[in-house]
């Protein structure tokens, strides 16, 4: 037996929880699934400095914990586990948990979000939030005046490096091909940069120091008769190979990019779908902050509200 709710929120990262307390308060009575990591990317975070209002700071977990409290404060009921299939063909939406729990809603927002992709180091889990981050807009304030490495060949990798090199002494770009994927402007500006050195053709082996991070182990060449073992001193180990979003489930139930990205028609957040939403880095490979996900899970749930006064 299923259970029915005007609206159906899908995670809860920053975008899912403040979808659920506009949602809330908008009578809606959501119903959240928390899916296989409550709380998002944050949880694994230590220190956020940037999000609005923590003046000294908040710890990862602590802020979703505030979140998760405040969308329940409102009314939001949260439910445990994660969903395996999606029908949206209907008026009614479907979905069904890993558990066989089913539910039906009026309208959905899915906020799934993405996954930072790794080198699959078995020290970047060792030395995660000591040394190694997937977000240098998140963590460069952390390494002022200190060495770090940047992973990847691409804008992204580019653009991480040029923020780094304003706060660090030092920043190494780790290319694992002999050439830069990025345009032609982002390889000039990092070119011309000083304090950025870049490593072609080289790849990780692996991270070492005592309780957190103090180097990487590198491999240039590797493979061929110019291979070259070495090590370089680091304190920040960024990686910048991309990111993953979470809609392997919805292959077939809404629109998605070239990259797996939900598509949503601008400056709104529904979907080609009527009746779902799309809100935070599911949705959004640009800006993938903490609070731009927020804002987008309350446009949604304004946007979801909208939706549901129409079909009354």
């Amino acid at each position: 037996m299923s259970q029915h709710t005007k609206c159906l929120i899908i995670g809860t990262g920053p975008a899912g929880y403040t979808a659920a307390i506009y949602a809330s308060r908008a009578a809606l009575s959501p119903i959240v699934i928390e899916g296989p990591q409550p709380g998002g990317q944050l949880i694994t975070t230590t220190e956020v400095e940037n999000f609005p209002g923590y003046v000294d700071g908040v710890q990862g977990p602590k802020l979703m914990e505030d979140l998760r409290a405040q969308a329940l404060r409102f009314g939001a009921t949260i439910v445990p586990g994660f969903v395996s299939k999606a029908d949206f063909g209907g008026k009614v939406k479907k979905v069904t948990l890993a558990s066989g729990e089913e539910f039906t809603a009026d309208a959905v927002i899915i906020c799934t979000g993405a996954a930072a992709r790794y080198l699959g180091l078995p020290d970047e889990q060792k030395y995660m939030g000591l040394g190694v981050s997937a977000c240098a807009t998140c963590d460069g304030f952390f390494y002022r005046g200190r060495t770090v490495a940047v992973v990847g060949g691409g804008d992204t990798a580019c653009e991480e490096a040029l923020y780094l090199s304003n706060l660090a002494r030092k920043v190494y770009l780790i290319v694992r091909k002999d050439y830069l994927r990025a345009s032609k402007v982002m390889q000039q500006r990092v070119r011309e940069k000083e304090n950025i050195e870049i490593l072609f053709s080289t790849v990780t082996m692996g991270l070492f120091g005592e309780e957190v991070l103090e180097g990487a182990h590198l491999a240039a060449h590797k493979g061929t008769d110019n291979e070259n073992f070495y090590d370089i001193a680091i304190d920040g180990f960024f990686l910048a190979i991309g990111h993953q979003p979470n809609t392997e489930v919805f292959l077939n139930a809404v629109e998605l990019d070239e990259n797996g990205y939900i598509k949503v028609a601008h400056p709104s957040t529904a979907t080609n779908v009527a009746g779902v939403f799309a809100a935070g880095d599911v949705a959004d490979p640009h800006y993938q902050q903490a609070i731009s996900a927020a804002g987008m899970g309350c446009r949604a749930a304004l946007d979801a509200e909208r939706y549901l006064m129409e079909q009354a």
